[in-house]
């Protein structure tokens, strides 16, 4: 393994801005990394080798004519395949949108290339994002560096995988129940999910439009606040974005760096101190927490009594909002179409396309929200799952005037064998425990590595108040400096 695909995306953008190395030689070393070891982890499902090296060649081109590079330029980047890019296949980890190339750029794509980044191609993902584990994609499954056996979470396993494998420095995730911060903490990686509003979601294939969240994935948190900084901010084309600029996210990595918490007053969340944790995962999250008092924290518990409830509430908002989202993918405008030998009505056509399109976690997510919106059924699940949706966002606001951010575990396990919870759904939906009620209140929250049980890794959650960011990055920082980083066994 080359030594420019170990380093930080901040290293590697210092080397490149001092002329220390290329971006050329970056991303060559990175794309044969991928070429070395993807066959096993399948954390890509399309690589840009031509576009990678000619993005890469244009940061050579302005850094020798004397041109500022940015903090990220020549940085290699995997971006997960629900962003639209434009000429570069699009899947959504789908056979619906198999083979198509969108005619635009997304907003995070275009500020990807407007920072100079290198994007290296498109990360594998469970199907338009409906998953936990990256098993539920039409392309196979992605693998957990960690162990080849065990899946990388999801819906982002692929951007993870693709980090914890050293195939790229940096990734971009999408998170609508805790689709980057779980995949982080079973890979020993950072993901973080910016404010709900705080990064664009024009060309972001929707799944549940009220809590997708595009986000940024990383080795280490400053990495990852770099990220954030590069892609966040407000674009008039996304009518929830916020029209406020990104909080300092990178000054904030840097202060927490010191390791000095003196002042800040965290919160344990009552609800999840015990509640389905593997005792591995709450014993390393227990260290952690003793770790942040002696770096000064003040931690208190906190209790949020509805947060019990985001489970369940979580799985009628998301599935109502993704059965009215993907009516889109009908086989008539775009994508796959079935059928269509002009003996079968445009609804045989649909029905075909659809069945042979979709699969089975999709069509059952399609149908539960279906039901749930369903003439006489809508005020008793959906409206209801509403209701609990504003009393978890209370419990919030009642524990921020109490506290400066809150803590819990990210996931209840780490990763598990590949195949072993695909047969029961409520077991897989049980991954996402933890992070769930962040996107229900449309806080920030990050996973950042915290220990390991049985030699997987273990992640830290740490929740924030709304366009707060910069919270959660202090206080993640501070334990990455006081615990180090995670780094998988050699593949």
């Amino acid at each position: 393994m080359s030594d420019l695909t170990r380093m930080t995306a901040t290293e590697i953008a210092g080397l490149v801005a001092g002329g220390g190395t290329s971006a050329v030689e970056v991303t060559q070393a990175h794309l044969d990394r991928i070429a070395a070891v993807d066959d096993r982890v399948n954390a890509f499902l399309h690589v840009d080798v031509e576009g990678a090296l000619a993005a890469a060649r244009e940061v050579d081109a302005r850094r020798a004519a004397g041109e500022r590079l940015g903090p990220l330029a020549g940085v290699p980047v995997a971006v997960k395949d629900v962003l639209t890019t434009k000429g570069v296949p699009t899947t959504v980890g789908s056979k619906i949108l198999e083979g198509w190339r969108p005619p635009y750029d997304s907003t995070i794509v275009q500020r990807l290339r407007a920072a100079g980044t290198v994007m290296l191609g498109k990360t594998n993902m469970d199907e338009f994002a409906m998953g936990s584990s990256t098993e539920y994609s039409a392309y196979g499954p992605t693998h957990n560096p960690w162990d080849l056996s065990r899946i990388p979470g999801g819906s982002g396993g692929g951007s993870a995988a693709a980090l914890a494998a050293y195939e790229a420095p940096l990734a971009i995730g999408s998170d609508t129940g805790g689709s980057i911060r779980q995949p982080g903490a079973v890979t020993g990686t950072v993901g973080a999910k910016p404010t709900y509003g705080g990064t664009s979601r024009y060309g972001l294939v929707a799944f549940s439009s009220s809590l997708d969240t595009p986000g940024p994935c990383a080795r280490t948190v400053l990495d990852a606040a770099l990220l954030h900084e590069v892609i966040g901010g407000h674009d008039p084309r996304d009518s929830t974005s916020i029209p406020q600029p990104v909080p300092d996210v990178v000054t904030a990595a840097k202060l927490g760096a010191t390791g000095d918490l003196t002042g800040v007053k965290l919160g344990v969340v009552t609800e999840f101190a015990g509640e389905g944790g593997e005792p591995g995962v709450m014993a390393a999250f227990r260290e952690a927490v003793d770790t942040l008092t002696k770096l000064g924290a003040e931690i208190v518990e906190v209790s949020c009594p509805h947060f019990t409830y985001a489970l369940p509430a979580y799985y009628l908002i998301a599935p109502s909002e993704c059965s009215s989202n993907l009516a889109r993918f009908d086989g008539v405008r775009f994508g796959l179409r079935v059928g269509d030998d002009g003996n079968r009505s445009l609804e045989e056509v649909m029905s075909l396309t659809r069945e042979a399109g979709f699969g089975p976690e999709v069509k059952r997510r399609i149908m539960i929200g279906t039901y749930a919106l369903s003439s006489g059924y809508y005020d008793a699940y959906y409206g209801q799952a509403q209701k609990v949706r504003t009393l978890i966002t209370r419990d919030f606001t009642a524990a921020f005037e109490r506290v400066d951010a809150l803590i819990s575990p990210t996931t209840p396990f780490v990763a598990f064998p590949i195949g072993a919870r695909t047969a029961d759904p409520y077991q897989m939906y049980l991954a996402d425990l933890f992070t769930i009620p962040t996107n229900l209140y449309g806080g920030p929250g990050i996973s950042v590595p915290c220990g390991l049980s049985d030699g997987l890794p273990v992640g830290l959650q740490v929740m924030a108040p709304t366009m707060a960011d910069d919270r959660m990055y202090r206080v993640a920082a501070a334990l990455e400096s006081a615990v180090g980083t995670f780094t998988p066994p050699a593949l």
